[in-house]
């Protein structure tokens, strides 16, 4: 995996456009959007709604686009109402999902928190993915490296994490192999795109950061 949590070796599967930027690449990094009987514009992101799907990339700067000049409209060939914080429901909306993905994983036995087990699974080798709280001690983060391998998650905050272990908050947190932990950095890569502030680089506390990486 790349450190910025993209799978780099896995098979891509079915591709889009974005009526944004012409670029065509795979679902997975890209938003779906329908729009309502009412003409309403309504993000997708489990790709569940029916109607015909509109597709932006997962990219804050594509959506203001899309949303501005009125190519939601011209894709859908009908008048659409798009709400005027699009860009922050998609945002809202993703940092839920990815919640929910850690906590489901959490249930499943496949992620930890706290630093002191984090660093035992990666001692281990048993982590997968390394994930840091971005309002978290910048000092402490560097004391955790990400797994070699694997991948790194820096653009949830504490209060986001804390949502997905049932605590107040969480700074350290790690996913072992298999189970969830393709989705999750799969739906943390889309939240990145579209989280203000992100870069190939944001939040990225721990040391020892690794550039090329497996497909989990």
């Amino acid at each position: 995996m790349t450190r910025g949590g993209r799978s780099k070796d896995r098979a891509e599967g079915p591709e889009r456009k974005c009526i944004a930027t012409g670029e065509v690449q795979p679902k997975h990094g890209l938003i779906r959007f329908v729009v309502a009987p009412d003409g309403q514009l309504a993000p997708d992101l489990a790709e569940k709604l029916p109607g015909r799907g509109i597709w932006v990339s997962a990219d804050r700067g594509a959506i203001d686009k899309a949303a501005g000049k009125g190519l939601f409209a011209r894709a859908a060939k009908q008048p659409v109402t798009v709400p005027d914080d699009l860009a922050e429901r998609v945002e809202q909306m993703l940092a839920r999902r990815v919640v929910d993905l850690i906590s489901l994983a959490r249930k499943s036995g496949n992620a930890v928190s706290g630093y002191e087990k984090v660093k035992d699974w990666l001692q281990k080798d048993e982590a997968e993915v390394l994930i840091q709280a971005t309002d978290g001690s910048a000092r402490g983060k560097t004391k955790l490296s990400t797994p070699q391998f694997g991948s790194y998650i820096g653009w949830l905050t504490a209060d986001e994490l804390g949502l997905a272990f049932g605590r107040q908050t969480v700074i350290h947190a790690a996913l072992g192999a298999g189970g969830l932990t393709q989705r999750v950095v799969e739906e943390a890569q889309r939240l990145k795109g579209v989280r203000i502030g992100t870069s190939s680089d944001a939040g990225q506390g721990g040391r020892g950061r690794q550039k090329d990486k497996r497909a989990l």
